[in-house]
């Protein structure tokens, strides 16, 4: 096995998730698998392919791109008209950061 169980439950703290033992052993399992699968991915020869400095091609007039010109921005009150919860201008969100 390439993850431990103390891994998971690391990276879960991290994520803020609280993980049942079954959870904990079933994502464990998932990563092996998936980890298992990158090495089997990593045995392939790749010295033959080129590499890509980025994934937009030279489409010319075809690319699905807009021109990138100056347009009016939007007003406060349009910016917050679907927010759930917006107070003094701006969003409100729930606390995230301290448990």
């Amino acid at each position: 096995m390439k993850i431990t169980e103390q891994e998971v439950r690391y990276v879960a703290d991290l994520a803020n998730l609280r993980l049942t033992n079954a959870e904990v052993a079933r994502l464990r399992k998932d990563m092996d698998h998936i980890l298992e699968h990158m090495d089997k991915l990593n045995e392939l020869d790749t010295s033959t392919v080129e590499p890509m400095a980025q994934v937009l091609y030279d489409a010319g007039e075809t690319a699905a791109l807009r021109d990138d010109s100056e347009r009016p921005t939007l007003s406060n009150e349009a910016a917050l008209a679907n927010a759930p919860v917006s107070g003094a201008g701006c969003f409100k969100v729930p606390l995230v950061i301290e448990r």
